[in-house]
């Protein structure tokens, strides 16, 4: 409820669902193979995924709800795993499961603490702090492998992890550096081979102002974020100092806090390296988003901050009031808020949309899914913010451009960013929902289908209520 409740289809999945399609029938987007493929043959997920929807009677729809909730337990398993090693009571345990109900973005990185939809980013991150729990129970292995299973969802999310824990184990484990080093050394070759001869080659290319005015996400730079959004960001850096120093000083860290703590530090530290790469315009720096780091700082700093405010340096006996108010002052305030964002700020939207929660733009991509899988379609530029989802993802089928998702994919392959531009400049001198301007767009990109909430002078194919499907040859 705290994310304005789940949707199917939504945001994000603009882009995971057509690349779990493109397994599942060969024959989809063979306009827009290009584009969806620039960052899916960067990951597995969409191969993961496909796996699951081949199961007879399995649904799209139903195995992302699945894997939504899968997530969401996922996260409040670890988050109960790490509070119990770290707390003292259960009472607070429960205050920190509340505390990461507080939906919240992290500032200008693109992130959010949770999502209304399943993305494999949420997943890797739930997985991620798996690893974290199994690194305070001194089970260095388990962990590594669950950061290799949290790659196969979201690679970078993962690599932040496993930063923060490799720094983690050369401090706790003295006698680990050096094979550390040597692991260390071994990753940064095969990151260079990828770089060479694999999937990362041609990455390290600038990218050019033709390149980046395609892209036009100025959040992608953090030299160019604004003040209040460096504080913001960076504000858990002391929390998490201060928070440690006094569990230090009042004797409270328990095995392996300390180690947690300084490796940290160390996603800061790669931050700060990474910086004048990002500025540059390095095309893999830009790729990477590392500012997202600032993700793990947050859900540490939050831990601290709910032990601060449950527990504190007072003695375990006078702790359990202490915490059972603090447990119930979050989860009001998470059931609060979630009840607002349900039912006052988006009253419209259900708590569970396991379909998509438009019924005409539902009926119209119902309609797309039954014409030709090469038929290029045309839509408003910013359908998929419009009715919720895209047409790539609920009907399945090649569209013109969906302005937002299309201009982040051009981030990953300068050749679609072209594309995309090109698409951009099209939009602009032609009124796409007019039949002139439809027409002319049809015959300079072979579309073949016109969706359109109000009635135009063309050949009607199909009607979903306020929603219009034109043909255009």
């Amino acid at each position: 409820m705290n994310a304005a409740g789940y949707r199917y289809a939504a945001s994000d999945q603009a882009f995971y669902i057509p690349a779990v399609v493109r397994h599942l029938e060969p024959s989809a987007f063979p306009r827009d193979a290009a584009l969806i493929d620039a960052q899916a043959r960067l990951t597995l997920v969409d191969e993961i995924v496909a796996v699951g929807a081949r199961i007879p009677g399995l649904s799209l729809p139903h195995l992302f709800l699945g894997l939504y909730v899968a997530t969401l337990g996922l996260m409040l398993g670890a988050a109960i795993r790490i509070g119990s090693r770290m707390y003292r009571g259960r009472w607070a345990v429960v205050a920190l499961g509340a505390a990461l109900t507080l939906r919240h973005a992290i500032a200008k990185t693109g992130a959010n603490t949770l999502e209304g939809y399943f993305h494999p980013r949420q997943l890797a991150f739930a997985i991620g702090l798996w690893a974290v729990a199994a690194f305070l129970d001194r089970r260095e292995r388990m962990a590594l492998a669950l950061l290799a299973l949290a790659a196969a969802f979201h690679p970078t999310t993962a690599a932040w992890f496993l930063v923060w824990l490799t720094a983690a184990a050369a401090v706790a484990r003295p006698a680990w550096r050096g094979r550390l080093a040597i692991a260390a050394v071994i990753a940064l070759l095969a990151g260079g081979l990828a770089i060479w001869r694999g999937p990362l080659a041609g990455h390290l290319s600038i990218m050019d102002p033709e390149w980046l005015a395609a892209i036009g996400e100025k959040d992608l730079f953090p030299l160019a974020w604004p003040i209040d959004v460096w504080i913001t960001n960076l504000v858990s850096v002391p929390v998490i100092v201060l928070c440690w120093d006094a569990r230090r000083r009042a004797g409270q860290t328990v095995p392996g806090e300390t180690p947690l703590a300084v490796g940290a530090m160390a996603l800061v530290l790669l931050f700060v390296c990474w910086l004048p790469f990002n500025a540059a315009h390095v095309a893999l720096a830009v790729q990477l988003q590392l500012s997202r780091v600032f993700w793990m700082l947050d859900v540490l700093a939050t831990i601290y901050l709910v032990w601060a405010l449950a527990e504190g340096t007072a003695t375990a006996a006078a702790t359990w009031r202490r915490a059972a108010i603090v447990a119930a002052l979050l989860t009001t305030a998470s059931v609060a808020r979630g009840l607002y964002t349900c039912f006052v700020q988006f009253p419209d939207r259900p708590i569970f949309a396991v379909d998509v929660a438009h019924q005409d733009w539902r009926d119209a991509m119902a309609f797309a899914r039954t014409t030709d899988p090469g038929s290029g379609w045309l839509a408003d530029p910013i359908h998929a913010a419009k009715y919720g989802s895209s047409v790539r993802a609920a009907g399945q089928r090649d569209v013109l451009l969906e302005a937002l998702k299309d201009r982040a994919i051009a981030m990953y392959d300068r050749r679609v960013a072209m594309q995309v531009a090109e698409r951009l400049r099209a939009l602009e001198e032609l009124s796409w929902d007019t039949p002139e301007g439809a027409r002319a767009l049809a015959r300079r990109f072979s579309l073949d289908y016109l969706v359109v909430d109000h009635q135009v002078d063309l050949p009607l194919a199909h009607r979903s209520g306020s929603l219009f499907v034109y043909k255009l040859r």
